[in-house]
């Protein structure tokens, strides 16, 4: 007979933490702004240039991710702790910064198997490294109970010298450009939602699912967009049309988007748009959770290694609103809202 899965309430927190931390020293992840880590009432961190960036996210069960999709798939902790530390490490990245730390915590019902949340450890710790953010460590977090599951990070970062790339500096004439991807992510759960069986996915269509579950800010391009010009950036968590209309009101400007651009981001999705008989386009301009980025750089300016002009920055006229066009026509694209959808 099948053993019955260990669950948190069978441990106390003492011997549930014994098990959690080995599984992030393991993956060295000792970050030298991180001077006392897990152990302590509080963790200790430097502070490298005498400014600190900060940031904190959530993911609530049945708000943000789901334990069992429509079409099979199952979330593993690993997911939920890949994805927790990422959308927080892009925040910092859209700052033009790198993280240095971060906190966790996890509130759980009683029955959340042992083996989850070692494996959600597994997958905050494999994102760190493999994502690139190898100067950043969990320096500590908290575990609660509660009747879902909430994974809440807050992280630290720094900017290594300079100023921080701001939403509101975009200025007519600039060129407005993505580094990462745009639409994957909504594409993925369209797929988690739909009812094609996950086994049954063609490679390319089960790579989106993955980039919903787990996420791959570009890390590198952010820093290196701050130290290329950039005058403005964002994280493109919510949609780019509905992020894009954030940054075209902090910086009071029109942000034109070019459909040729477009057309090659919404190519790449035509599979799944295929098999799910929906326009890819929707994706690119309302899907939210790729959490690449999106910049605007003086006219003139190379783009830095990694981003794609998709448009440009345009003033805004006598009887203009600041916001999103393409080809000079309102966007009609809304993407994520947390409270209204």
């Amino acid at each position: 007979m099948p053993q019955t899965p260990l669950t948190v309430a069978e441990l106390s927190e003492a011997e549930l933490l014994a098990r959690i931390f080995p599984r992030l020293e393991l993956n060295a992840l000792h970050s030298a702004a991180v001077l006392l880590g897990p152990g302590d009432d509080a963790a200790m961190v430097a502070v490298p240039d005498g400014r600190t960036l900060i940031s904190i996210d959530t993911q609530v069960q049945d708000q943000d991710f789901r334990l069992q999709w429509n079409n099979g798939y199952r979330t593993t902790g690993y997911d939920v702790g890949w994805k927790a530390a990422a959308q927080n490490l892009s925040d910092i990245n859209a700052m033009g910064g790198s993280a240095t730390s971060l906190v966790v915590s996890l509130t759980m019902p009683a029955g959340t198997p042992v083996d989850w949340v070692e494996d959600l450890a597994d997958g905050l710790a494999a994102a760190i490294g493999k994502l690139g953010a190898g100067a950043c460590s969990v320096a500590g977090g908290d575990l609660g109970r509660g009747r879902e599951l909430s994974v809440t990070v807050a992280v630290l970062g720094t900017l290594g010298g300079g100023q921080p790339v701001l939403r509101s500096g975009a200025r007519p004439g600039d060129t407005l450009a993505i580094a990462g991807r745009a639409g994957s992510a909504a594409a993925g759960l369209a797929l988690l939602e739909s009812e094609h069986p996950v086994g049954t996915l063609a490679p390319e269509l089960r790579s989106l699912l993955d980039l919903q579950c787990r996420p791959e800010p570009p890390l590198d391009a952010g820093p290196l967009a701050r130290t290329s010009g950039a005058t403005a950036m964002m994280d493109i968590s919510d949609g780019l049309v509905r992020d894009g209309t954030r940054l075209a009101l902090a910086s009071n400007a029109v942000l034109d988007l070019d459909p040729a651009a477009l057309k090659l981001l919404a190519a790449a999705l035509e599979p799944a748009a295929g098999i799910l008989d929906t326009d890819p386009m929707a994706w690119v301009l309302g899907g939210g959770e790729d959490h690449g980025l999106l910049a605007t750089f003086p006219a003139g300016v190379q783009l830095p290694p990694g981003f794609a002009g998709i448009g440009s920055v345009q003033a805004c006229g006598s009887n203009d609103l600041a916001g999103v066009t393409i080809a000079g026509r309102p966007a009609d694209s809304v993407g994520w809202d947390h409270f209204a959808d």
